[in-house]
């Protein structure tokens, strides 16, 4: 019977990155919970034998529930019902045996009827369910928007809504409006204070709303009368069972069909604020974006994955000219660059959920303290705000290039296909359409790039590549984390001796890419800055994949040493037509680009 954990041996080689040790244990608060839940581990070994069980129950439920059941939920879709949402028939049973499985919940601590996970586990169990139906996977990931209420709300909501969604109740982030897309500063859905009932009423519209008739909504509205941007907006929790939020419609799609994109109609709706008033946007919808964007990572791991399986299982069947396609180089070059794609985006997924794992769990650890009037010491603090760094600077390269990936890898599924990939009955077609939205939605690649645009211009990314180069990951991150007692690979033990060559053209390719900064820097032109930030941000996502990918088979050569080869030669050959593009363009060309 197939598993989606035990199929994919990348996914338990990432779980056994020695960081997670360091990650567990402070999550587990060394194990504090053993004894007062009969589910608590008491060691680090117990908490990776749970995570063991969990993953391959996860992986049974995604292989052989939520997989078959694609085909059938992506032809039927939701509908709208006197003003509700009903989900396709089959979205219910994936519902129902992702409940039945505990895997709701799933980073909660055990106080709320959570697993109390790492966010590592938790983006294993996110790419499962995207390789088994990326349009439910919206329905189950949703889930992690009980981070935000539960980092920003008091402990009566903490103790009101997160046990329901670890039982399975469903969540939404009520943001985008048909006015305010990617702006959210123009959001206008109008919160007024009810003195007599004391409480707050949300009138208004909401477009564009991923599982938008869910039980529990987080509402950007604006609370401040009088203003026009984001200092005005407030964040505010719904709840379904006071009502007074109508399903107006259900957007037609191109894909990701079995996930229901919603209009909503807000008519005097009872809600409750949510953190303080004035910090919706720029404070409580930052981290509630950068989670929804690791999570597209994962959800474009996922559908990279089943587009290679699908053209792998495809090209080794299908014969042409006596033999099978497989063996034409035209297709195995194909097939090997889809597989370097999917394991350099997974590797960067991984490595950016850690990330966030460690100044999450320290950020939570410091909200504890603070309540028994103690603080995190000075190198909690250094490790908090190292991991911090790492992880904005992270979550928009993980986001955008494996959602380009994704792209890529379905465009390039059905071209191994041939004409069969062009027909309905061929899975490739679905991943293909589904994969469209990855790049778009939770902010499109081009406002990734933005984001990333500091630490281009600034030398972040410059300085982690020279880390990389020197340490590898592991030796960086470790060296980082403040009470992580183990030793550090240095430079000359991250790299294996067969893939130093692969190491000395990388690091040729950074010269390229600092040069190239260098030279955006010297042009000070804004808008120059803004032609070819793409260019860099690419540039900077390859050098740093191909690196970590090298270290991935320095360590694991079975799984990784071919990626890492053919990885290699794709991400030179990009960043020098990156280089070129740069290095030739000036400040005045940039009439050539206008309309």
């Amino acid at each position: 019977m197939a598993n989606f954990y035990s199929d994919n041996p990348e996914i338990k080689y990432h779980l056994s990155h020695p960081l997670l040790k360091h990650i567990t244990d402070m999550k587990e608060r060394n194990y504090a919970d053993a004894g007062k839940y009969d589910y608590a581990p008491c060691d680090f070994d117990d908490a990776m034998d749970s995570y063991e069980r969990v993953l391959e129950l996860a992986g049974d439920v995604c292989a052989n529930i939520i997989a078959p059941n694609a085909e059938s939920v992506d032809m039927e879709g939701p509908r709208c019902e006197n003003g509700r949402m009903i989900y396709a028939s089959k979205t219910y049973e994936n519902l129902d045996a992702t409940r039945k499985a505990g895997l709701n919940g799933v980073t909660m601590p055990r106080r709320y009827g959570g697993l109390n996970f790492p966010m590592a586990i938790y983006s294993a169990i996110n790419e499962m369910v995207a390789a088994g139906d990326t349009g439910f996977e919206n329905i189950w990931s949703l889930q992690d928007c009980i981070e935000t209420l539960y980092e920003f709300g008091d402990e009566d909501q903490r103790k009101r809504f997160v046990p329901r969604v670890c039982e399975g109740e469903t969540m939404s982030m009520d943001l985008t409006e048909p006015d305010a897309g990617s702006d959210l500063q123009s959001v206008m859905l109008k919160a007024t204070f009810d003195e007599e009932n004391n409480c707050w009423r949300l009138n208004g519209c909401k477009r564009f709303i991923t599982n938008g008739d869910s039980d529990i909504h987080l509402v950007l509205a604006r609370s401040e009368e009088g203003t026009r941007d984001g200092r005005g907006l407030s964040m505010f929790i719904y709840d379904k069972r006071d009502g007074g939020v109508d399903v107006r419609r259900i957007e037609n799609k191109l894909g990701i069909h079995g996930s229901p994109t919603c209009e909503l109609v807000y008519k005097n709706a009872k809600a409750e604020l949510c953190g303080s008033r004035k910090l919706g946007l720029i404070k409580y919808v930052m981290g509630l974006m950068n989670g929804a964007r690791l999570g597209i990572a994962g959800q474009s791991t996922g559908v990279s994955q089943m587009a290679y399986n699908e053209a792998l299982a495809y090209a080794k069947d299908r014969k042409q000219f006596g033999k099978a396609i497989i063996n034409f180089p035209a297709v195995y070059d194909m097939l090997s660059i889809m597989k370097a794609k999917l394991d350099a985006g997974r590797a960067l997924y991984y490595a950016t959920s850690r990330f966030v794992d460690i100044y999450k769990t320290l950020e939570d650890i410091e909200r504890e303290r603070k309540e028994n009037g103690e603080k995190l010491t000075a190198e909690e603090r250094a490790e908090c705000k190292a991991f911090s760094r790492l992880a904005d600077a992270f979550t928009p390269i993980a986001k955008g290039m494996t959602s380009e990936y994704a792209n890529q890898n379905t465009y390039d599924g059905i071209q191994v296909h041939g004409g069969s990939g062009f027909m309905l009955e061929y899975a490739c077609q679905r991943l293909y359409r589904d994969a469209r939205i990855l790049t778009i939605y939770e902010g499109t690649t081009q406002l990734q790039t933005v984001a990333a645009g500091r630490y281009i211009t600034n030398g972040f990314y410059g300085q982690v590549i020279a880390d990389l180069l020197e340490k590898g990951e592991q030796g960086m991150s470790l060296a980082l984390a403040a009470s992580y007692s183990a030793a550090a690979p240095s430079g000359a033990e991250w790299c294996a001796p067969e893939f130093a060559a692969l190491k000395e053209r990388i690091a040729k390719a950074a010269e390229k890419y600092n040069a190239a900064v260098a030279y955006t820097n010297e042009q000070k032109d804004d808008e120059f800055k803004d032609l070819v930030i793409r260019h860099l941000y690419e540039m900077a996502s390859d050098i740093i994949m191909a690196l970590l990918l090298i270290g991935d088979a320095s360590r694991c050569p079975e799984l990784f040493a071919k990626s890492a080869k053919v990885y290699t030669r794709y991400a030179a050959a990009e960043i020098e037509k990156h280089y070129d593009f740069i290095l030739s363009a000036k400040s005045e060309d940039l009439e050539d680009y206008r309309k």
